[in-house]
């Protein structure tokens, strides 16, 4: 009894506290080294980033650019071959806003073109097929290789169908600045990209070039003029893709306004009289009534009204492909000599010319 200590003692609270001390904390010796270890996931995050901080500075911006420009071209087959084209084919004339038909009829007319066209189809190609590929890739790059100089940020091409695709693009999580190669607006072009974005939630997106924006009208110009020199032509078609009259008149006519905005732009840019030029439409497909005159009838027409050198544009095209190369060059041109013509002109695309360039430079830095 009188061994123990009382319960409030002061000095039996001291030892507890003191032996509590001992047993929940550490000597501040063993604290120093586990602050030590909590350092060292620091030095781990260091040796994963070490090999990016060797990047160049422009190269590491680029990766983690939260805005991204696309150029988005219409598309073109992978391969000059009858299975590549078929593929493309489908998807193309698969769409919609291209052919409006209602599917339970333009299905049936699909499966049978799928069966005849892409052999046909695929010849040309390869009559404009060349070492680099696609002509129409090759140019969509170079437009993509200049503006991302003249940009020094990150641009890419994508194709409304085939690949690289429009609708993986936007997948991006960035801030997106969409521009269509198609300075002439109408549903089976800007309209289906518009609705691809908009379907896939992206918005105000779109930047799209005018039809007689300055840097284009002036690329335009100056390729004719090198192509044209020293001699000029005695008259100049300026030829674009044309559409069903019934489109074009659900849309307003604006297709055919930018069309005709580009033209009068152009002469006016060269100073052409509107007596030596035409304006026309190309590539009509199926029955119905397609804008006009038609390209193939204005080629037949002229030799006969006493021209025999003819210049050739297609400015609805900013990169040669099959409608350029292979359906002018190649089958307009035999049109017009066999009618009598003798010397013809296709003009080439404005592609990465330096004032177009700067055209799609200026667009997407507003």
């Amino acid at each position: 009894m009188f061994g123990s200590r009382p319960a409030f003692c002061p000095r039996s609270r001291c030892a507890r506290r003191i032996s509590n001390r001992w047993t929940t904390s550490p000597p501040r010796r063993v604290r120093r080294s586990r602050k030590r270890e909590k350092r060292e996931p620091y030095v781990y995050c260091l040796a994963v980033l070490k090999p990016f901080l060797t990047w160049p500075l422009p190269e590491l911006i680029g990766r983690v650019s939260a805005v991204r420009v696309l150029l988005v071209n219409l598309g073109t087959t992978a391969a000059p071959t009858e299975e590549a084209v078929r593929a493309f084919l489908e998807e193309f004339l698969s769409d919609p806003m291209v052919v409006d038909y209602p599917r339970w009829l333009w299905r049936p007319i699909l499966a049978k073109i799928l069966r005849t066209r892409p052999a046909r189809v695929a010849e040309q190609y390869q009559a404009i097929w060349t070492e680099e590929g696609s002509p129409l890739e090759t140019g969509t790059r170079r437009i993509c290789d200049g503006l991302a100089e003249k940009l020094e940020s990150e641009v890419r091409f994508v194709y409304r169908y085939g690949n690289p695709s429009l609708r993986e693009a936007l997948a991006f999580s960035g801030e997106l600045r969409i521009v269509p190669l198609f300075p002439q607006r109408t549903g089976a072009t800007t309209g289906t990209i518009e609705a691809l974005v908009r379907d896939a939630g992206v918005t105000n997106s779109i930047w799209q070039i005018a039809p007689d924006a300055p840097g284009y009208i002036e690329a335009l110009a100056d390729g004719f003029l090198r192509a044209a020199s020293p001699s000029a032509p005695e008259h100049l078609v300026v030829s674009f893709h044309g559409i069903p009259v019934r489109y074009d008149r659900r849309e307003g006519r604006r297709y055919r306004r930018d069309c005709e905005t580009t033209h009068r732009a152009l002469l006016s840019r060269l100073g052409w009289a509107d007596a030596r030029a035409t304006l026309s439409y190309q590539s009509r497909f199926g029955p119905e009534p397609w804008v006009g005159p038609n390209t193939a009838a204005v080629l037949r027409a002229l030799p006969q009204n006493g021209v025999k050198s003819l210049a050739v544009m297609t400015p609805g095209f900013v990169t040669d492909g099959l409608e350029t190369l292979e359906e002018i060059g190649i089958r307009g041109k035999k049109v017009f000599e066999e009618a009598g013509g003798e010397h013809f002109l296709l003009v080439p695309c404005v592609e990465n010319h330096p004032a177009f360039v700067d055209a799609l430079a200026d667009l997407v830095s507003d």
